[in-house]
């Protein structure tokens, strides 16, 4: 994985071809490569590290113009990130070119089935066995070798190649993973995300599982895994899609930390129907009976995704009474689950690409049950496969670590919480009172934004130190466990996030005065626990940085703390929303203090499209 990119036509292919691997690159990658045919032969240009690197040599080699070409931003999944194992791969010959996401799960025994009849392999790349596999059984017939050869492949995976007796095509082949057909002026695209070719046309057609495309400039053949020719409709894509840039900012991910206010208004707007003391959402198609007779919730979801579940149910639990069971998706799929009648499936994720809650929705839906998906993408594959779907309305979030997504996502959720919870045993007034509460979030967000200089200093104070805790409780636990997240995903830090009671059963042992420990304090409910908990840490001489509520509880925690930084007081249901920002400025500022590659973090990928 991470990015493919596709092109056919009369434009400057070379050109069109990195512009759209440049709209891809913010799902982080660690190797690029552009494939095509000029004159009747098979041309490539492929390296290590990012694509300046590729443009210039690019340039050295004055690979200008192809009749029909492909391009990718590869994150590492089988071999190093080097030269050889950059994508596209080859056949022997060096007559087919491929690019590829996901994973050929039998990579190892094709491998060795070929070795066995005398290919030589020189990538150590699962991609490769599909070209040499391919390879292996043309015969002038290019849609005949991949018709022989794809139902050989196990795994999910999308794949587009060239070949040189075919100069002015396309191959397009999807399973279980997102890639689309872009339909423009005399000239076609191929792309794992309809944004890299957005700017040049909305017309597209999405492959469905098992489908084949055969893509040319002026003319689109869909086929199916029997080889039968489809009729399929393209459709166009409407609404504004933003040409992301990073303004004022110095990287994507702080001008996204920054967003954050207008964020959490763009998923509140034309939601909140404070007449009613309750929500609304026009997307949904879920009859209200049906959301009435729910009995049962179970929330799928990866990272940070999970987190925001995680909060999501302990509010559909205390408000609305519901039972909420949150899953890793990863791991849901293979615990053969118990899904009693009257449960409802939330499955979250920023991309809608995410493989594991991709996976997981296919299981549930496959029993029978309905999937509501919270999603930032709307032509994203979870959209397109759930019965109904919430927007976070987040605008394109391009670093790889996720902040405005993640806020959005909890608003969301409790926007959705009030609706389920009026439905049941919440009076009007107490849902107009949450309301409020959630319609002062960006105001507040903001005034944690004007702390920036005092956070930034205080990272820089702690910018040496290589092990941290994050500690809270209830509702601060999962805001933990996504500061711990963002501190290691984008500074490298080894930090973790704790329940603030389990420290003394066992991870106390780690205290030391070289692991600070960050301390959630923003819920009244649990705040005179935790003021016993940090005891605990200070008498270990951890250094300790406390994030409070302004007023009298911030009096109490100052002699404590070692730094202490205070947030707008709310109800505790939703301090996780300024709390998170808080650390989300300590982390990117860290990083920063530490040299890291903050917006592409290495090793990660934005959008996680292997399981």
């Amino acid at each position: 994985m991470c990015g493919i990119f596709g092109y056919v036509g009369s434009g400057k292919s070379v050109d069109i071809i990195l512009d759209g691997l440049e709209r891809l690159s913010y799902r982080g990658y660690d190797s690029a490569g552009i494939a095509g045919v000029k004159d009747g032969k098979l041309v490539f240009c492929k390296e290590a590290g990012k694509l300046p690197v590729l443009e210039k040599e690019l340039n050295r080699i004055n690979l200008t113009d192809l009749s029909v070409g492909i391009g990718h931003t590869r994150w590492s999944t089988h071999g190093i990130p080097n030269k050889v194992n950059a994508h596209p791969q080859f056949d022997s010959k060096h007559t087919l070119a491929l690019v590829h996401n996901g994973i050929i799960e039998n990579h190892d025994t094709l491998r060795k089935g070929l070795q066995k009849q005398g290919v030589k392999f020189v990538s150590d790349t699962d991609t490769e066995v599909i070209a040499q596999l391919i390879a292996s059984f043309y015969q002038k017939d290019i849609l005949q070798a991949v018709q022989k050869a794809v139902p050989l492949l196990e795994g999910a995976f999308a794949i587009a190649l060239v070949h040189q007796d075919y100069p002015d095509q396309v191959i397009a082949i999807a399973r279980h993973s997102p890639l689309v057909i872009g339909i423009g002026d005399h000239e076609s695209f191929v792309a794992s995300d309809f944004h890299a070719f957005a700017s040049r046309t909305r017309e597209v057609i999405f492959l469905s599982d098992g489908e084949i495309a055969i893509v040319e400039a002026n003319k689109v053949q869909i086929l199916d895994a029997k080889m039968n020719q489809i009729d399929k409709k393209s459709e166009k894509m409407e609404g504004l899609f933003e040409d992301a840039n990073k303004g004022n900012f110095e990287h994507y991910t702080l001008k996204e930390i920054h967003y954050q206010p207008q964020a959490i208004r763009n998923a509140l707007e034309a939601r909140c129907a404070e007449e009613y003391g309750s929500a609304s959402f026009e997307e949904v198609n879920f009859d209200m009976n049906e959301l009435q007779s729910v009995e049962r919730i179970i929330i799928l979801a990866c990272g940070t995704s999970y987190h925001a579940g995680l909060i999501g149910a302990s509010m559909l639990e205390d408000l609305a009474r519901i039972p909420v069971q949150v899953e890793i998706s990863s791991e849901f799929r293979y615990k053969n689950p118990i899904i009693p009648f009257g449960t409802l499936v939330i499955a979250i994720s920023q991309s809608g690409e995410t493989a594991d809650t991709l996976a997981a929705v296919r299981e549930v839906k496959a029993k029978g049950f309905k999937v509501l998906s919270l999603c930032n993408v709307p032509s994203s594959s979870i959209v397109r496969e759930s019965d109904a779907t919430l927007f976070l309305r987040a605008g394109p979030e391009i670093g790889v670590c996720s902040t405005k997504a993640f806020t959005s996502q909890v608003v969301v959720l409790a926007l959705f919480t009030v609706l389920m919870a009026r439905m049941r045993h919440m009076s009007k007034k107490e849902g107009q009172e949450f309301l409020h509460a959630l319609q002062k979030l960006p105001d507040q967000v903001q005034l944690i934004l004007n702390q920036s200089t005092y956070i930034e200093a205080l990272a820089k104070k702690y910018a040496k130190y290589d092990n941290f805790f994050f500690i809270g409780r209830r509702y601060m636990l999962p805001t933990s466990l996504e500061g711990a997240l963002k501190l290691k995903e984008i500074s490298y830090i080894n930090a973790n996030g704790y329940a603030a009671g389990e420290m003394k059963h066992g991870p106390i042992a780690l205290l030391s005065p070289e692991c600070p420990v960050v301390a959630a304090c923003a819920n009244k409910s649990t705040f005179t626990k935790m003021l016993s908990n940090l005891t605990e840490v200070k008498s270990r001489q951890a250094p300790l940085i406390v994030i409070s509520e302004n007023g009298e509880r911030a009096e109490k925690l100052k002699d404590i703390a070692d730094d202490l930084i205070c947030v707008p007081e709310t109800i505790d249901e939703l301090a996780t929303v300024p709390t998170t920002v808080v650390m989300q400025l300590l982390a990117y500022y860290i990083a920063k203090e530490r040299g890291a590659d903050i917006d592409q973090p290495r090793n990660l990928a934005k959008s996680v499209t292997v399981e």
